[in-house]
């Protein structure tokens, strides 16, 4: 079974201390980047980069529709700019 990824692309990152990664793991997702040396090209500045891997892309539409990521959600409400996107891997 292919696996499942979350892949977010920041623009703007303005509060570190507010981070979902309690929820993420409680659905089975694990940090594969997170933050770190990021080298832009062609769409302008960009802050963070966070790639998240779940053992399947249903597992993560899973992680991303539970409660708990719901919470965080809301708790982030206006810190960040992001693309976010789940992706199936190869398998």
């Amino acid at each position: 079974m292919p696996t499942g990824y979350w892949v977010s692309v920041y623009g703007t990152f303005s509060d570190p201390e507010k981070q979902a990664a309690p929820a993420i793991a409680a659905g089975g997702g694990r940090a594969l980047v997170r933050g770190g040396r990021v080298m832009a090209h062609n769409a302008g500045s960009i802050e963070r980069v966070v790639v998240i891997q779940f053992d399947s892309f249903e597992q993560a539409v899973a992680a991303r529709e539970s409660a708990d990521y719901q919470q965080a959600l809301a708790a982030l409400d206006d810190g960040v700019e992001r693309y976010f996107r789940i992706v199936e891997g190869i398998d």
